[in-house]
C-alpha cells in the first residue's frame, strides 16, 4: 500500500552515525506496515573523503532498498565550510547550521505529509526547523544511554565537572545517573578536548537541546542499560523537568550474511576461513582510529608474546596537512617493527586498509575483540557474542569502556590504564596487551566470565529486537505515535 506520510531523517556525515540512522529509519518504516516512507536529507560532507564515503553509502542503501522498502535520498545543496573555529564541535555545529535553510526548503517541498523529523545527535540545531514547520521532532542518539544521561546532566554540573576535567591532575570519581561512581579517567574525551575544554560548551548546548525534542530514539536496549534508562525516565538527570520519552530500539546493527553471496569474500574473511574456531583475536580501532609509531611497536610486541592468532586492522595517520581526520592505509613495512610479519606470518594477518568488521566479528574463528569502544563496534561485538578488550581512543569511548567492564562484564580490562588520571594519557605497554589478549581468549577467570557474559548478552540483544522483545515493543510504540491515525501494527 502507498505510504500516507513520510518521516524525514537528517543524518550526520560520519559513517557510524549515518549508517546507524538509516538502519533505524528502515526499521521504523517496516514497523509502520506501509503507513510511512523514509526521506533522507543528505548533507554534503565537509571533506572530499567523507563525501565519497557518504555517496557510497547512499548508492548501496538505494540498491539494497529497491523494491523492498520505501526509502528516498535527497541531496542538499553544498555549503561553504566555516572558518575560524577553535574546536571540532564548533566547526560541526556551524557547518550543520549553514544547512538549515536548505533543510527547511526540502521539507516544505515534499509531496507527502511529514509525520516527523528525526535529526542526528550532532544536528540538534535543526530541531528549530521542525519547530517552525510545526512537525514533531525527534533526536536519533547513536551512542549509549549512559552518554545520553551524562549529556542531559551537563548544563547542571558545568561548575563541577568542567573544572575537574580541566585539571590535569584531577582524580576521584563522578556520578552519572544510573551508573556506579565513574573514575574521571573514564569521562568522555570529547568533553575536555585535550584539557582545553573548548568542546564542553557545545556538548552542553546539545544537552540542553535534547530537552526540546518530542522524543529520543536510542540505539540501545533495556537489557544492556537498564539502570541508566531508569534514571532518565525517573527524572534523575534533569531534576524538576521531565526528560523527553526515550525509545530504546537497539541494537541497531545493519548486517546481513546474504551479501557474501553477492561478491567474493574479503581477503580477511578468506584468511579466517583457514583458522580454528574461536582461535583469533581481532584488533580494529574504528573509522577514525589509528596508533602512533611508539604505540604500534608496543602492540606488535604484545601480540607476538601472547602466542595467540590475530587479525589486526592497522591504519596509518591522517594525510599531512589534510582537514580530514580519517586514517590512511598503512605502510606495513614502515609501521611495524622489523621482522614482525615474518615471525608471525604463520598465525597472524595485519591488514592495512578498511576491513568488513561485522563480517569478521560474525566469523566463528574470532574469539576476542580489541576495540576502541565505539558504540557501533561494541554493539556488533555483543550481537555476535564476542568478548572484548576495551582500548578507548576518543569521543565518548572511555565511558563506553567503563560500562563494558563494570556494568556488562563482557570485557577484560587493560590493567595499565586503570590508574590513569587523564584520558589522553592512556598508553598501552606490550605486557598489558599481552595479558589482556591471553585473558580475553580464555586463560583467566576474568576472561572466562567475560566470554560467558558475552554469550548471554548475544541472546539478550537478539531477544530484545525479536517479536515481543523490549526494543520491538518500543519501536512499535514510537511508530504508532507518529503514524497518521496511529496506524502502526500492534506488538
Amino acid at each position: 500500500m502507498a505510504a500516507a506520510a513520510t518521516i524525514v531523517f537528517v543524518p550526520c556525515w560520519a559513517s557510524g552515525h549515518f549508517m546507524s540512522m538509516i538502519a533505524a529509519g528502515k526499521r521504523m518504516v517496516d514497523a509502520s506496515g506501509g503507513a510511512l516512507s523514509l526521506t533522507v536529507l543528505v548533507m554534503q560532507a565537509p571533506t572530499p573523503a567523507k563525501a565519497s564515503e557518504v555517496e557510497g553509502h547512499v548508492r548501496r542503501e538505494s540498491a539494497a532498498s529497491a523494491g523492498l522498502i520505501d526509502v528516498r535520498f535527497q541531496s542538499l545543496p553544498a555549503v561553504e565550510p566555516p572558518t575560524g573555529c577553535v574546536a571540532p564541535e564548533e566547526f560541526n555545529f556551524r557547518y550543520v547550521q549553514f544547512h538549515a535553510p536548505h533543510v527547511e526548503e526540502a521539507i516544505a517541498g515534499l509531496a507527502l505529509p511529514v509525520a516527523a523529523v528525526v535529526v542526528d545527535l550532532f544536528c540538534m540545531q535543526l530541531l528549530d526547523v521542525a519547530g517552525q514547520l510545526a512537525v514533531p521532532r525527534h533526536v536519533y542518539f547513536a551512542s549509549t544511554g549512559a552518554f545520553l544521561a551524562l549529556m542531559l546532566r551537563l548544563p547542571a554540573i558545568r561548575d563541577d565537572l568542567a573544572v575537574r576535567l580541566r585539571d590535569a591532575d584531577a582524580e576521584g570519581t563522578f556520578h552519572v545517573p544510573g551508573l556506579p561512581p565513574v573514575p574521571l579517567a573514564y569521562m568522555p574525551a570529547c568533553l575536555s578536548n585535550g584539557g582545553k575544554m573548548r568542546n564542553y560548551e557545545w556538548f552542553e548546548y546539545y544537552g540542553r537541546r535534547l530537552m526540546d525534542a518530542s522524543g529520543i530514539i536510542l540505539n540501545s536496549s533495556v537489557q544492556l542499560e537498564r539502570g541508566v534508562l531508569a534514571a532518565i525516565a525517573d527524572g534523575r538527570c534533569v531534576p524538576g523537568r521531565p526528560a523527553p520519552a526515550v525509545h530504546a530500539i537497539g541494537p541497531v546493527v545493519w548486517f546481513s550474511p546474504a551479501h557474501r553471496e553477492l561478491e567474493p569474500p574479503h581477503v580477511c574473511v578468506r584468511w579466517l576461513d583457514t583458522q580454528p574456531s574461536g582461535s583469533v583475536v581481532f584488533l580494529c580501532f574504528g573509522s577514525n582510529g589509528f596508533l602512533d609509531e611508539a604505540q604500534v611497536g608496543e602492540a606488535a610486541a604484545g601480540l607476538e608474546r601472547s602466542g595467540h592468532r590475530f587479525l589486526w586492522v592497522l591504519r596509518g595517520p591522517p594525510a599531512a596537512g589534510s582537514r580530514d581526520p580519517s586514517p590512511t592505509d598503512a605502510d606495513l613495512d614502515a609501521a611495524l617493527p622489523a621482522g614482525f610479519q615474518a615471525r608471525t606470518q604463520a598465525r597472524g594477518l595485519v591488514w592495512p586498509a578498511w576491513a568488513p568488521q561485522k563480517e569478521i566479528l560474525a566469523h566463528p574463528a574470532v574469539g576476542g575483540f580489541v576495540t576502541h569502544c565505539g558504540w557501533n563496534s561494541t554493539l556488533e561485538s555483543l550481537w555476535f557474542g564476542v568478548p572484548m578488550v576495551p582500548w578507548p581512543l576518543y569521543g565518548e569511548q572511555h565511558l563506553n569502556a567503563f560500562e563494558l567492564v563494570r556494568e556488562m562484564g563482557v570485557a577484560v580490562q587493560l590493567k595499565g590504564v586503570v590508574g590513569a588520571s587523564k584520558v589522553d594519557l592512556w598508553f598501552v605497554e606490550a605486557a598489558e596487551l599481552e595479558a589482556a589478549v591471553r585473558g580475553v581468549m580464555g586463560a583467566t577467570e576474568e576472561g572466562r566470565k567475560a566470554r560467558e557474559k558475552a554469550a548471554d548478552l548475544k541472546a539478550a540483544c537478539r531477544k530484545a529486537v525479536a517479536e515481543g522483545g523490549s526494543s520491538y515493543v518500543a519501536l512499535r510504540k514510537l511508530v504508532r505515535g507518529i503514524s497518521p491515525g496511529g496506524g502502526a501494527p500492534s506488538p
